[in-house]
């Protein structure tokens, strides 16, 4: 029986950020991709690309400011997409794990897709920033992205000298390991769990 695409639009506005996101989890790695800020837009084109997400995404906020508002607004909103997405969350794998390279780099990701969220956040950066953006927010990102998703993500970086590729790895990382954890398991007809929900 052919699955229905899960997909959510969300629209968020502040007085600081305007942002409308389309994320697809069955698709194909397509991804239009506008926050203002090109090395952010590189890592969420890299999430949908190795996860399999189709990403629509347009951002317009206070870059005059700083990126922070932009990062973490895109975290929440990418985050209750998914989560509106995956409804009852009915057949899929619910837990997942990778370890992926990138050429120095090396990170650790293990999702449980539970309804609860929490954060364990264990990475160092060899620099504070990657040209004008911060790496301190990289941790903002995913932490918005948890308490709005409410997942449970483990994010271990161990290796690396390259400040890009250690990001990088994190974001190819928790792409893999986020596409395994909502793939549908045609072995599993209910919510996966004890409780009978999650």
């Amino acid at each position: 029986m052919k699955q229905l695409t899960r997909k959510q639009l969300i629209k968020r506005t502040t007085n600081e950020t305007k942002i409308e996101l389309l994320l697809t989890i069955d698709g194909t790695g397509q991804s239009t991709i506008n926050t203002g800020i090109p090395f952010f837009d590189h890592m969420l084109d890299l999430f949908a690309r190795h996860g399999l997400f189709d990403l629509q995404l347009t951002v317009n906020g206070d870059l005059d400011v700083d990126y922070h508002h932009s990062v973490e607004d895109v975290g929440i909103c990418l985050g209750q997409a998914l989560h509106q997405a995956l409804g009852d969350c009915a057949g899929i794998t619910r837990f997942a794990d990778v370890t992926l390279p990138m050429d120095d780099s090396l990170c650790q990701c293990v999702i449980d897709i539970s309804n609860r969220s929490y954060l364990k956040f264990n990475a160092t950066y060899s620099q504070a920033k990657v040209g004008h953006f911060d790496t301190e927010l990289v941790q903002e990102f995913f932490q918005a992205f948890v308490n709005n998703a409410r997942i449970n993500l483990h994010l271990d970086l161990f290796e690396g000298g390259n400040t890009h590729h250690q990001i990088e790895a994190c974001f190819k990382a928790f792409a893999v390991c986020l596409d395994k954890a909502t793939l549908l398991d045609s072995r599993k007809s209910g919510i996966p769990s004890t409780k009978g929900v999650l």
